[in-house]
């Protein structure tokens, strides 16, 4: 009986008959790690030079800090080598286009369920958002000094990187 996910399966095999990770020890060989949102018109790795191996990669809705994003970060930064972390949202964004309200209808519509109980996290202002969800890494105690934090707006009709802090 086929499967939805069988042509995925079919590629991984592809890929693992290449693969050249085995033995990796899991840290992040080039020291960073990114948050970036969920979009999949981002590739976090290849719009900085990476490759897998390199980065740790977190991705939410809006590239949003978290408290589990934060988890992760003390684990990268305190075990596995991270040195520099990228805040990275993008332009048109979902979370940045429409207000809790609209998202709430919207999911509503597409799932025939209320939704009026879920909050998104929608972002009201691109950089202001960039400058706090910075400010959270930079600000905790865990990370603090120990690794430097830059945030970014990446543009996903031209692919730059434009640094906000």
């Amino acid at each position: 009986m086929p499967s939805a996910f069988d042509d995925l399966i079919a590629a991984n095999r592809e890929f693992a008959d290449s693969f050249e990770l085995a033995g990796f020890d899991g840290v992040a060989r080039a020291g960073v790690a990114m948050v970036t949102c969920m979009d999949s018109r981002i590739d976090p790795l290849r719009m900085i030079g990476l490759q897998a191996g390199d980065a740790k990669i977190l991705r939410n809705p809006g590239g949003r800090v978290t408290d589990q994003v934060l988890v992760a970060l003390v684990l990268g930064v305190n075990l596995l080598n991270v040195e520099r972390v990228l805040v990275v949202e993008h332009t048109r964004c979902a979370m940045a286009g429409a207000d809790e309200a609209e998202l709430r209808a919207k999911v509503a519509a597409a799932s025939g369920e209320d939704a009026s109980w879920m909050t998104f996290g929608v972002i009201t202002d691109q950089r202001a958002d960039i400058l706090d969800e910075v400010s959270k890494v930079r600000h905790h105690p865990l990370l603090g000094d120990r690794v430097s934090v830059g945030g970014f707006l990446y543009d996903v009709d031209t692919g730059l990187l434009d640094q906000v802090c």
